[in-house]
């Protein structure tokens, strides 16, 4: 375990949430003490999701019924993250979109017209109204050449009973049909999301730590773009998975509210 970093150098967490911050519907013990610590400390924070399926104030709401109220710039989805890269790649150019409502919400909510008809490029989410007929449809756009972009590439998205398909099975539905795979990807652990938590925060990579606790995204995304990777054993990640992984974080904590002392 690398020992070149440490919480007391971090000014903004961004942080996971299912897994990190709570599992499903429920708290995880700490949490909202960490949170409090951090806002005592004089150092920010902001909630990092790469879960394209609901919008910024669905997660707002979640965590009031939680018992931490935030204003909705205190959550970043990779939806938000997708909008503001396509309408910076495609100023007035119009999107076929692969998603639920929550995802047009948000694209439109940040200036992405979209078009159904006769796109000019896809985006494709994590789509929980999918069916046949929208798989047919991007498969077509896609396979016409139109570029192609993805909220996230996480494969499956963790449930109450288990695991549900995510964007990345979608997206392997259209490469065996297209032969194509997304020209751009956006959240985690790419690039594109790390640029909207620096034009949210204003901040450095090196003045952040990315807070997860999945190795390969969470802890990929600090790794890849210089910040400080802390996993969090209150998830995915298992003393198992990390001794077998080549992903190493930086810092290891059994949760967030084990942070607590080197923050003070």
């Amino acid at each position: 375990m690398k020992n070149k970093k440490n919480v007391r150098d971090v000014k903004c967490f961004l942080l996971d949430m299912d897994g990190t911050f709570y599992l499903g519907d429920r708290l995880l013990d700490g949490s909202l003490d960490f949170i409090r610590a951090v806002e005592e400390s004089g150092r920010d924070y902001l909630f990092l999701t790469n879960n394209s399926s609901h919008n910024a104030a669905y997660y707002v709401e979640k965590l009031r019924r939680m018992g931490l109220a935030v204003p909705r710039e205190k959550v970043l989805t990779s939806g938000q993250a997708t909008a503001m890269k396509a309408r910076l790649l495609y100023p007035g150019k119009r999107a076929f979109v692969l998603g639920n409502e929550y995802l047009f919400e948000e694209l439109r909510e940040y200036g992405v017209e979209i078009d159904q008809q006769r796109p000019d490029y896809v985006i494709i989410g994590y789509d929980t109204t999918l069916d046949y007929a929208k798989m047919t449809a991007v498969c077509d756009f896609v396979r016409e050449g139109l570029p192609y972009v993805a909220t996230h590439p996480d494969y499956n998205c963790p449930t109450e009973t288990g695991f549900a398909p995510d964007i990345g099975a979608i997206m392997a539905f259209i490469e065996a049909s297209t032969g194509r795979r997304p020209d751009l990807i956006v959240g985690k652990p790419h690039a594109g999301i790390v640029d909207a938590a620096l034009e949210r925060t204003g901040l450095k990579a090196s003045e952040m730590a990315m807070v997860g606790d999945r190795l390969y995204t969470d802890i990929e995304t600090g790794l890849r773009h210089g910040m400080t990777a802390i996993l969090v054993m209150t998830g995915e990640t298992t003393e198992e998975m990390l001794a077998r992984s080549e992903t190493k974080p930086d810092l290891k904590y059994g949760r967030l509210s084990d942070m607590i002392p080197e923050l003070k």
